[in-house]
C-alpha cells in the first residue's frame, strides 16, 4: 500500500457510498476479484467531475462498468461517456449493468484494443479516465492528447503500482519490469511535456491528474 493501512481504513470509513445499485455492484465485483476503482479514487473522481463538469467523457478500461456508471451518476444528463474494453467476457456484464442502472443511453461501449480504436475516434473529449493495461498508458497517450480538448482533464489510475514505482529496477520482479519501466516513462512524460500540468496523487494505488493547457 502507498499510504498506511490504518489511514486508508479511516478515510474509507468516512465514505457515504454511491447508491444501492453501485454499492451492490462494487461488493459483487470485489467478491469475484474483478478490478474496480478503490473508494478513495472514487471520491477523487467525483470531486474532479464536479469541478470540470464535462459533457463528453472517454474511458479506457470498462471492466464491468462500475466507473462508467459512477461518472454518469455524477455528471449532468447531457454528458455522454464512451468507454473501451478489450476483454470479451466483460462486455456482456458491462452492458447489462448499464441497462440496469438506466444509463444505456448515456454510455457507449466499444469492444476492442484501445490502440486500434483510439485512432478511429473523431470527436473530442473534455475528460478522460484511463484505467486499463498499465503498460500501455504510454502508448495510449498520443491519441488521448489528440482527443482531449484544451482545458480538458486526464485522470490516470494505478500509476504508483503498490509502491513498486520507487523501487530500483533490480528490486522489481522480472515479470513486472516492463510495466515498471513504461509507467515511469509515462509519469515522466506527463510531468515534462510542455502544455501539460500534472499532479501525482497518493490515493488508491496512485493517480495522475493532468490538465491539457492552451
Amino acid at each position: 500500500m502507498i499510504i498506511p493501512e490504518r489511514m486508508s481504513v479511516y478515510i474509507n470509513s468516512l465514505d457515504t457510498g454511491n447508491g444501492v445499485f453501485l454499492d451492490e455492484l462494487e461488493q459483487r465485483a470485489l467478491a469475484e476479484h474483478i478490478p474496480i476503482i478503490r473508494k478513495d479514487m472514487q471520491s477523487l473522481l467525483k470531486v474532479l467531475l464536479a469541478l470540470r463538469q464535462p459533457r463528453r467523457i472517454l474511458e479506457v478500461g470498462t471492466a464491468v462498468g462500475f466507473s462508467a456508471i459512477l461518472m454518469a451518476q455524477n455528471t449532468e444528463a447531457d454528458c455522454h461517456i464512451t468507454t473501451i474494453e478489450n476483454y470479451e467476457k466483460r462486455i456482456a456484464p458491462a452492458r447489462e449493468n448499464f441497462a440496469k442502472a438506466g444509463m444505456e443511453e448515456r454510455i457507449t461501449l466499444l469492444y476492442g484494443d484501445a490502440l486500434t480504436i483510439l485512432p478511429t475516434l473523431k470527436e473530442s473529449y473534455d475528460f478522460v479516465f484511463m484505467d486499463a493495461a498499465k503498460g500501455q498508458y504510454i502508448h495510449f497517450l498520443p491519441e488521448i492528447l489528440r482527443l482531449l480538448i484544451p482545458g480538458g482533464v486526464l485522470v490516470s489510475d494505478n500509476v504508483l503500482q503498490d509502491g513498486n514505482i520507487i523501487e530500483s529496477h533490480y528490486a522489481v520482479e522480472q515479470r513486472d519490469r516492463t510495466i515498471y519501466k513504461r509507467m515511469r516513462e509515462y509519469l515522466y512524460t506527463l510531468k515534462h511535456t510542455d502544455g501539460l500540468l500534472t499532479s501525482i496523487v497518493a490515493v488508491g494505488d496512485g493517480a495522475a491528474v493532468t490538465v491539457k493547457q492552451g
